[in-house]
């Protein structure tokens, strides 16, 4: 199960990293639009599966690994935090709320918008 999860959050990675690159290429912004697009999926997901996960039977292991590894590997709320203080660091204060609270809010949403539409 170690290994398994391990993989799991190496494609999540892996996955992470291709869907910020080719979104960060195409920015024009100031902020770093492919962070939140990637947060915002992995709620998004994450809400899927908890909304399928709760009205289907399954293996807890399945659930885990997706949810903890490949989601919890894609997903960078670590990265978008450093990001948010750079960018409020830098003087650009209404750019940090934008990033920070926008992510925040449209996480959200994403995650309830995932669970209602499987439950």
């Amino acid at each position: 199960m170690i290994i398994a999860a391990a993989l799991m959050g190496g494609l999540g990675a892996v996955c992470r990293f291709l869907v910020d690159t080719a979104i960060n290429r195409r920015n024009r912004l100031t902020i770093p639009v492919g962070t939140i697009v990637v947060n915002v999926t992995a709620c998004l997901l994450m809400g899927l599966l908890a909304g399928w996960a709760l009205s289907h039977v399954g293996s807890d292991e399945v659930r885990a690994l997706l949810g903890s590894g490949l989601l919890g590997g894609y997903s960078t709320f670590s990265t978008a935090s450093v990001e948010g203080v750079r960018i409020l660091r830098s003087g650009r204060h209404v750019e940090a709320i934008a990033h920070t609270g926008g992510m925040l809010v449209l996480s959200l949403a994403a995650t309830l918008a995932g669970y209602a539409l499987m439950v």
